[in-house]
């Protein structure tokens, strides 16, 4: 079992001026100084998004050439699926740290509309859907909206109130882009029609910056565990007690899907909880991958939080708001904080494990899940926090 011992960032901005090698550097080096690990110990990469690669990494930190290093699928998925990636390398016994780095200039550089041209299946964009004018994340996504729209009688005024409290808990996050620009039902109303449903505010930021999070076994976990087990000790350390990932029903394509609200969450996610023993009443808080608003309420609904249809009721009953019955997105999301691939979202999951969140921290964070969300529905689910209490076994003392 891993632990995440380090985490870090850079500012979230529109417009870095700097390389995506140079961004990468920087969170990396702060994950490292957080986990109290130097740079000539660590022995395992995990380079995301794309953009940056574990050369950069290299020359960047000063890391030994003989660095294991290992991909992930691209997309929104990566993130959390990096994290069962690392877990692998070091159960492998690959290496005993495993630094996992996004950096992009996601404003500046590289936007969504070119890295759209990265996703799977391309002979059905290219040949059936871009002559038809559907070329963009939000077009496709947009349609799994209307679907369940159609089926469930999902509002805009539910989508709405996912985004007026992504903005509520970024006023409380002074690394968020959106601090200090709060949201008004009005100006949500008012805003630009993006791809209907969706209107400017139901859309994810476009940031540049990167996020960093170092990994390592566990301590006492494996008897067996390279040195790097046993770094950054001066912190506590988040345990991650599973991660699962899968993918949708044909993979490669949305358009002939069978079920467009079967996506790899609705396997992944019960899979995690068999695996960690919880259940998703168990959890504190959630960091939902919030590319749009839409898919906040899908993916809670294919999480367990609550019934298919449900979603919409649940978020306009301000559960997910500070305050509410399930907190989610505490540091204003990929909706107001910024979008590193949801990298951020494990780290505002550790910071809040770690009673670090400042003036959004929560009451009780003892057990938190998050998402992830890729492609045309792969999906993963990882629980972070310290193991629930076991009953002891029947004709043992306790």
């Amino acid at each position: 079992m891993i632990s995440i011992q380090g985490v870090g960032e850079t500012a979230y901005s529109r417009r870095s001026g700097r390389s995506v090698p140079d961004l990468g550097a920087q969170a990396g080096r702060a994950a490292l100084a957080d986990a109290g690990l130097a740079a000539e110990q660590l022995d395992g990469v995990i380079p995301l998004g794309g953009a940056l690669f574990t050369e950069d990494l290299i020359a960047g930190l000063g890391l030994s050439s003989r660095v294991f290093d290992a991909s992930p699928a691209p997309g929104g998925n990566a993130a959390v699926s990096a994290l069962r990636l690392a877990d692998s390398m070091i159960d492998s016994g690959s290496a005993g740290s495993v630094l996992i780095v996004l950096a992009r200039n996601g404003y500046s550089g590289q936007r969504i509309d070119s890295r759209a041209r990265l996703l799977p299946g391309q002979q059905f964009r290219t040949q059936l859907e871009h002559p038809h004018g559907w070329s963009v994340p939000a077009q496709w996504y947009a349609m799994i909206c209307r679907r369940h729209m159609a089926e469930y009688g999902t509002t805009k005024a539910q989508l709405a109130a996912v985004a007026l409290s992504a903005y509520q808990y970024a006023q409380a996050n002074p690394r968020a882009m959106r601090h200090g620009r709060p949201l008004t039902r009005r100006q949500y109303d008012e805003a630009d029609m993006i791809a209907d449903p969706y209107q400017r505010y139901d859309c994810c930021l476009e940031t540049d910056g990167a996020a960093a999070v170092l990994v390592t076994a566990r301590p006492g976990s494996r008897p067996g565990a390279r040195p790097g087990a046993a770094a950054g000790e001066r912190r506590r350390g988040v345990p991650v007690l599973a991660v699962e990932t899968a993918r949708p029903p044909s993979p490669d394509d949305l358009t002939n899907r069978a079920d467009w609200h079967h996506i790899g969450l609705t396997d992944a996610a019960p899979a995690a909880y068999e695996r960690a023993g919880v259940a998703p009443s168990d959890l504190d808080a959630a960091m939902i991958y919030d590319c749009f608003t839409f898919e906040v309420i899908h993916q809670l609904e294919e999480a367990g939080f609550c019934p298919r249809g449900a979603g919409g009721p649940f978020a306009a009953s301000g559960a997910l708001a500070p305050g509410g019955a399930l907190p989610v997105n505490t540091h204003g999301g990929l909706l107001a904080e910024g979008h590193l691939g949801g990298l951020n979202h494990v780290i505002e999951a550790v910071r809040q494990l770690r009673g670090e969140a400042g003036d959004r921290q929560l009451a009780r964070a003892a057990l938190i899940g998050v998402t992830g969300w890729g492609d045309w529905g792969d999906g993963s689910m990882a629980i972070l926090g310290q193991p629930p209490a076991r009953p002891p076994a029947r004709g043992v003392s306790a």
